[in-house]
């Protein structure tokens, strides 16, 4: 395995699930109107609602409903959304119409976006980061699991680009969040991983090295809209050498993350 494997690896399941939770978020944004995982029905109150036949100004209107016909929600693409009429037929309605409905209320149909309230209590989180481990230049890539809104743990893999040497490194951590509703919120970390150091000297033969570290840390992970995060956080490491002298570091880096 080639040294960029792990941060190639993670790199690409990042990329695949940010595409991921940009699919899926607009998808969950509507989620609230699906309480019971059942359509949720609107009146329309327009003189009519066009139904295109994709989700785009492109696909062609095959079919208008008219006033004071109700309409199932079915599903959300980005600004689009899938509906079906009391006799069957399945359009797409763009957002612009949909939020002139009523709802059995008779209110106009809230359409909200991700939010801050959700950005206070997510499940999933996924980040890239850069920035300086002692004088030399660090990437990151993360992921995270929130088990409630202040407790989460954490993975994360790292290259690092030395003068005289190139690292791999893997961390564990968990953190706690004080103030998850804050929008800039911060939070504090304690946890433990392996670094391995591949030297670059070619005068003189050096093996690669293999050591466990420990590390506490802290940060700031603000809110930015949607689903965006950006993060920053400086860390402390313990690095437990093989020599039993043991290296102290500190990292800074900053990026950011998207959270579903």
């Amino acid at each position: 395995m080639t040294p960029f494997a792990p941060i190639r690896t993670c790199a690409v399941l990042l990329l695949c699930l940010v595409s991921l939770s940009t699919k899926t978020a607009f998808a969950d944004i509507f989620s609230n109107l699906f309480a019971d995982e059942q359509p949720l029905e609107v009146q329309i109150a327009d003189p009519y609602i066009e139904l295109h036949s994709g989700p785009g100004g492109g696909y062609p209107v095959f079919h208008v409903e008219e006033q004071d016909a109700w309409v199932e929600i079915l599903k959300r693409k980005t600004d689009w959304f899938k509906v079906r009429t009391g006799k069957g037929k399945q359009g797409w309605v763009p957002r612009e119409q949909l939020e002139r409905t009523l709802t059995p209320a008779g209110e106009y149909t809230d359409i909200s976006d991700a939010t801050k309230k959700e950005f206070s209590f997510h499940r999933w989180e996924m980040g890239a980061m850069g920035g300086d481990f002692e004088d030399s230049d660090v990437m990151s890539v993360y992921g995270g699991f929130f088990f409630t809104p202040k407790f989460s743990a954490e993975i994360s893999a790292s290259k690092i680009f030395a003068d005289f040497s190139d690292a791999d490194m893997a961390n564990i951590s968990l953190s706690i969040h004080p103030f998850p509703e804050w929008r800039l919120s911060p939070f504090f970390s304690l946890g433990t991983g392996v670094i391995k150091t591949d030297p670059k000297t070619t005068l003189v033969q050096e093996s690669d090295s293999t050591d466990q570290l420990a590390h506490a840390g802290a940060g700031l992970r603000i809110y930015l809209a949607r689903r965006f995060i950006f993060r920053a956080q400086y860390k402390h490491y313990v690095i437990f050498q093989s020599s039993n002298d043991n290296q102290e570091i500190d990292e800074w880096k900053a990026g950011f993350a998207v959270f579903f």
